[in-house]
């Protein structure tokens, strides 16, 4: 379930120039702000856990996620390259794995490394939050690549769909609405950092085994239906 060939196009097209300053500019931006906080606030375990949750998971893990979850095949579907790699005797759900493991994998180096060295930073892992959020970032990265190359699967739109779910539903419905927690993937990588953490800095909505439950199933559900859809695309020469 793994195509090297469209892996290397896919690794091309999430690095290219324009999405590659995107990927670096967030990581060095948590960095810089974890860096000027220790210094004008010295080592603190909740002002950590604080800016790691607020603009760690909360915002850079996401964006990073639409970035690469849409940015594995949206393009392609958008351009019609896809053409190329449904051309090829390659099965339809392979190139959805192939696509998604290397969003996952372009999402973890650019969200959980900088993730923990924020943290290793803010406050030398005191209480385990540095690890604690790396491995909540680990696990939402899983989750948004999932979710977000769904989306580039049936929508043109996807990027702004993707931000809408992750600005919005997220960071406002999710602050107002208690409901609209316990659909979050914010929601349940916290579940994940707070069995890591130290009693009381983390908090969630939702309870970790649910969250465990609820990662695993958008995950597989979002994989397996963006394999239907891409079976669902002709090729010119088929009709």
């Amino acid at each position: 379930m793994y195509e090297p060939t469209v892996a290397r196009l896919t690794y091309r097209a999430l690095l290219g120039r324009r999405r590659a300053l995107i990927l670096f500019a967030l990581p060095a931006l948590l960095i810089v702000i974890a860096a000027a906080v220790r210094g004008f606030n010295g080592a603190d375990d909740q002002v950590a856990a604080d800016l790691l949750r607020g603009f760690g998971l909360a915002t850079m893990v996401p964006l990073i996620g639409v970035i690469a979850g849409t940015g594995a095949i949206g393009p392609e579907i958008d351009d019609g390259s896809i053409v190329y790699l449904l051309s090829k005797p390659v099965k339809r759900p392979t190139i959805i794995v192939t696509k998604l493991i290397v969003a996952i994998a372009v999402t973890m180096v650019f969200s959980a490394v900088p993730m923990f060295v924020a943290g290793m930073i803010l406050n030398g892992n005191g209480q385990q939050v540095a690890v604690a959020y790396t491995v909540a970032a680990l696990v939402a990265s899983i989750a948004y690549s999932a979710l977000f190359l769904l989306l580039g699967t049936i929508s043109r739109h996807a990027v702004v769909i993707g931000l809408v779910y992750a600005l919005v539903w997220e960071a406002l419905f999710g602050s107002l609405v208690a409901g609209a927690r316990t659909l979050s993937v914010q929601q349940w990588a916290l579940a994940v950092a707070q069995k890591v953490s130290g009693e009381g800095l983390i908090a969630s909505d939702v309870k970790f085994p649910l969250a465990a439950i609820l990662l695993a199933a958008v995950t597989v559900g979002a994989t397996w239906y963006a394999g239907q859809k891409l079976r669902t695309l002709t090729l010119a020469g088929d009709e």
